[in-house]
């Protein structure tokens, strides 16, 4: 996967206690058992791990990690805009 992917994984391992061996880039938040409120959380630290701004109702726990990958990959920094 790519530097960003690896990033997060190492956000939600040390941030938020998940697992490692759950991870997996086709893994659901929901698999992880997170839920929207966790979320919302996960995405206001992607913001600033990332320096991207990225709207709290992007993701849902049903998306994948990839898709959380692809919010920040897809998003110019915020200190860029």
């Amino acid at each position: 996967m790519s530097a960003t992917y690896d990033q997060l994984v190492d956000l939600l391992v040390e941030r938020f206690a998940v697992d490692r061996a759950r991870i997996r880039p086709e893994v659901t938040f929901e698999e992880l058992e997170m839920d929207s409120l966790f979320l919302v959380e996960l995405l206001l630290v992607m913001q600033s791990e990332f320096d991207v701004k990225i709207s709290d109702d992007a993701a849902s726990p049903t998306d994948t990690i990839s898709h959380a990958v692809g919010l920040i990959e897809g998003q110019p920094s915020a200190t860029t805009s």
